[in-house]
């Protein structure tokens, strides 16, 4: 796949993940699904930090390796 197709590829997953996450949040009066799904994203998002922080160490060796 080009690198532009999985750009416009992300692009569109994320708009249509966005949009069914509004229908959700919209149809929902109690609260319920928000705390559930806030807790997700937290969850997610704190994940996402995670495996950022071991990408950018893996980053960081093999270029003190490629050095040494």
């Amino acid at each position: 796949m080009k690198k532009e197709t999985k750009i416009i590829a992300g692009v569109l997953a994320g708009a249509a993940l966005g949009a069914a996450v509004a229908l959700i949040l919209s149809n929902d009066r109690s609260g319920e699904m928000k705390d559930k799904m806030s807790e997700w994203f937290s969850d997610l998002l704190e994940l996402s930090k995670d495996k950022l922080a071991d990408v950018t160490d893996q980053i960081k060796d093999t270029i003190a390796n490629a050095k040494a």
